[in-house]
């Protein structure tokens, strides 16, 4: 059924390209993590869920300083306003991503302490 999009079996090389991807990239996954919690990065070294989790909140911070910073930027004419307005979405986006990042956090840690040993 495949070989007929565009008569010449294109779509079906496609798809099989695809797969063969996907299966790929999920076989290098395994090999990518280590131990619980620890995870290696592009350089073979492993950090833990501690220092990924500082990572991220210090790039938050940052974002949100950053559009605290925008409206200067604007006044003094070195930015347009339609990419200010894009970077204060960005930086609102991120931190609520990063705020339901925590909201699941604590639900599984609420959800830990309810367990009975």
């Amino acid at each position: 059924m495949v070989n007929g999009i565009g008569g010449s079996g294109a779509g079906k090389a496609a798809i099989e390209a695809a797969l063969k991807s996907m299966r790929t990239r999920a076989g290098s996954l395994g090999a990518e993590t280590g131990a619980i919690g620890e995870s290696k990065v592009e350089d073979g070294s492993s950090r833990g869920f501690a220092e990924a989790l500082k990572d991220g909140l210090s790039t938050v911070d940052s974002e949100v300083a950053r559009a605290g910073e925008l409206h200067q930027d604007v006044l003094a004419g070195r930015l347009d306003i339609h990419e200010a307005a894009t970077a204060i979405k960005e930086s609102k986006i991120t931190f609520q991503f990063a705020l339901q990042v925590r909201n699941k956090l604590m639900d599984a840690y609420r959800e830990v302490m309810r367990m009975s040993v």
